[in-house]
């Protein structure tokens, strides 16, 4: 493979290719000044503070040695033992960032039925129906990514747009099925999953979630928000049963596949938006095995009591640069889709619901004080102008308890939906707003029908006026929410456009830099990790990806048939794309 990254399809011309004959003649560099790799032939965007371009990249150690042109890295840092990597022309950028992304399911979303790319509910019951056949009675059956307001048809007997579990039921009598919501946020199950998890018609609504029922008080099979968990508490019980073991296995399973689609993607680091603590140790061992194939920021998932009773597990920073926890996730309402994103005033097509507040802010405040005694970063998921606004007043208080805390870095995963008053306040308080600009473009079709024209207008991914109050954004994907593509989702920063190629609100727009901030440099800031990564100075992790385009220079549409090209961490090629 290596023979054939040093084979250049240029012509080297000119004085270039007579220094790259003769050099090796004369080098007379110090060991301890010469580059281990050299890459050049690419258009490399460093993002330092003069925003310098430059041809060519030395590395040592798996870190950025020093940038500038191919003759002068020739000259300062070439020797006998320097490997030569040509980039093929490429353009370069500091390793892309996935800003909020979801590790282990992105893989298992990939052995599950992928319900994501379905046209109805039809197709769905299809799916369901051939999985039954080649499964065995009381396996589960688990897909995820169906979406109600994404089909091309409602549902034959549904209920406000929701299916209906009586035929998937009537072909599944012996194997529970539990299918998950594109959002995450909500899931249908059948008849014998709703049995499992001993919910029934006159089960009361859980705090913080919604079991739906028909207008004759019946189950519908779908379950809102914190309501899920009663089915997924079946599940995991089930998934128990098998033992330690055969957990683990599957989890590396899902890991090696999640590693598989962030690499041939272009990212090299990812912020991992919720992680238990019974995962961590497998997370801690594979990274100090080495075994990691990218740089993991993981946010831990647990209630206050979990975190104070496991406080010696972190913060945990590997020294190589592939794992470090010092984070902690929080949600305090669901998604816009399923109706669950808390709103300061009802939906406007259920003017009888302002969606849920799935965690007390009364935890939540102790949950902030706890992070703030400990040094650790908060990072709490908020959706509707309800949630933003009420986390940022826990957010506010708590900075005002510890005064002398100066650089906490808290974020708002999402801040998808914002009253006016609350956007310069981001800023203010120094909170870094984490947003999967991608979600903007799928979520258009409903969003008007969600909160009417003038709260979609004045609030809905407010990135200019976010920007233009001084707050620096993060950018994500939400993955497997949306697909882990950060080409598509830099192109729905920069035009909002859903696939029907009209504009969401394009006055709130980002430029193309502020796009390529959001998944490279702002993100490395939005973990602390702005020292060693983000841009590519000599110091940083050499981690660069490359492209086929430009994304600063082409037109717009054009970059959707940008490709990636290279994936490289600590200097190591650890993607290539096959060219014919």
């Amino acid at each position: 493979m290596m023979k054939a990254i040093l084979r250049s399809r240029f012509l080297i011309t000119g004085h270039v290719a007579w220094f790259l004959l003769l050099f090796p003649l004369f080098n007379n560099i110090g060991a301890q000044q010469a580059a281990d790799l050299l890459f050049y032939n690419a258009r490399i965007y460093t993002l330092n503070e003069n925003n310098d371009i430059c041809e060519a990249l030395a590395v040592k150690d798996g870190k950025v040695l020093a940038t500038g042109t191919f003759i002068d890295m020739m000259k300062k840092y070439f020797s006998q033992s320097t490997e030569r990597i040509n980039l093929m022309g490429g353009v370069a950028y500091p390793g892309f960032i996935e800003g909020h992304g979801h590790f282990f399911n992105l893989g298992d979303s990939k052995i599950k039925l992928d319900l994501t790319s379905v046209q109805n509910w039809n197709e769905v019951e299809e799916m369901v129906r051939i999985a039954v056949k080649k499964s065995v009675k009381g396996e589960w059956i688990e897909g995820r990514g169906w979406h109600q307001e994404k089909w091309d048809k409602e549902p034959e007997l549904g209920f406000n747009g929701y299916p209906r579990h009586t035929y998937i039921s009537a072909l599944s009598r012996s194997k529970p099925v539990v299918l998950t919501h594109a959002s995450g946020h909500a899931c249908f199950a059948n008849k014998l999953a709703m049995k499992l998890a001993g919910i029934s018609d006159t089960m009361r609504d859980p705090p913080g979630g919604k079991i739906i029922r028909d207008d004759e008080g019946r189950l519908i099979g779908v379950f809102e928000e914190n309501a899920a968990d009663l089915i997924y508490a079946a599940m995991d019980k089930y998934k128990a049963e098998k033992g330690e073991k055969a957990r683990k296995k599957y989890w590396e399973k899902a890991i090696v596949i999640a590693e598989d689609q962030c690499l041939k993607n272009g990212i090299t680091s990812f912020h991992d938006a919720g992680v238990s603590f019974k995962d961590l140790p497998y997370f801690k061992e594979r990274a100090e095995n080495g075994d990691l194939k990218l740089r993991l920021y993981t946010m831990i998932w647990a209630d206050i009591n979990e975190l104070k009773a496991n406080r010696d597990l972190y913060p945990y920073i590997d020294m190589n640069g592939y794992l470090t926890i010092r984070s902690i996730k929080k949600m305090v309402d669901g998604a816009l889709g399923s109706h669950g994103a808390w709103l300061s005033k009802p939906y406007d097509d259920d003017p009888a619901h302002t969606g849920q507040n799935t965690l007390s802010l009364v935890e939540l405040a102790e949950v902030a004080e706890f992070a703030a005694e400990n040094d650790l970063q908060l990072c709490v998921h908020s959706i509707g102008d309800r949630a933003n606004h009420e986390v940022l007043n826990v957010y506010d208080s708590t900075m005002q308890m510890y005064s002398d805390k100066t650089d906490m870095r808290w974020r708002i995963e999402h801040a998808q939906h914002l009253n006016k008053e609350d956007i310069p306040r981001f800023a203010k308080l120094g909170v870094l707003p984490s947003v999967q600009t991608c979600h903007c473009t799928s979520d258009a079709p409903f969003v008007e029908k969600r909160l009417g024209p003038q709260r979609a207008m004045e609030g809905a991914y407010p990135w200019r006026s976010l920007l233009d109050a001084g707050s620096i954004l993060i950018n994500g994907t939400d993955t497997p929410v949306e697909p882990i593509d950060p080409i598509a989702n830099f192109y729905s920063a920069i035009t909002r456009k859903s696939n029907s190629g009209k504009a969401f609100y394009p006055e709130q727009q980002m430029t193309p830099e502020e796009a390529l901030l959001a998944i490279t440099k702002n993100a490395a800031y939005g973990a602390f990790q702005d020292k060693i990564k983000g841009t590519l100075e000599p110091g940083k992790w050499a981690d660069i990806t490359v492209l086929t385009g430009d994304l600063l220079r082409l037109e717009s549409e054009k970059i959707r048939e940008v490709k990636v090209s290279f994936t490289i961490i600590g200097g190591k090629i650890m993607y290539q794309r096959r060219t014919k």
